[in-house]
């Protein structure tokens, strides 16, 4: 992932990134060192596990957790993925507000792939983030 969505990003013999650039949506950071980067989960792992993924087989956990096909996995500041944690929409929501239709619509797209269920009060944060949109 680092490597997918960072630029001008160099590995060691190891294939980990040790120089790059990478752009951080949630807090528009550009982040200049792999140190200040984290992975983040937009449906975290907690978050997801109190939504129904604790009846989930190993392997669908597994799958869910290291998923690069829906908008799951964003490149971010160590920052603003600690501020985040395992909170939801109706906790938490990217500082930048023109990222919060993308946000929004990443993680209803995760949410119904998964078939996990969304609370009144997650939904009414989700609708009011969709308003942004244009």
């Amino acid at each position: 992932m680092l490597a997918r969505d960072g630029r001008g990003v160099r590995r060691n013999k190891y294939c980990h990134p040790v120089k790059g650039t990478w752009y951080s949506p949630y807090d528009g950071k550009v982040l200049k060192s792999e140190k200040l980067v984290d992975v983040d989960h937009v449906v975290p792992l907690a978050y997801a596990w109190r939504s129904g993924a604790k009846r989930w087989s190993q392997a669908k956990r597994r799958a869910f957790a290291n998923d690069l096909t829906r908008p799951e996995l964003k490149v971010v500041s160590h920052s603003i993925n600690i501020a985040k944690g395992g909170k939801g929409p109706q906790s938490w929501r990217p500082p930048r507000r023109g990222y919060w239709c993308r946000y929004a619509t990443s993680w209803i797209s995760v949410k119904h792939h998964y078939r996990l269920f969304v609370t009144k009060r997650e939904k009414k944060a989700l609708i009011n983030m969709l308003r942004t949109c244009r």
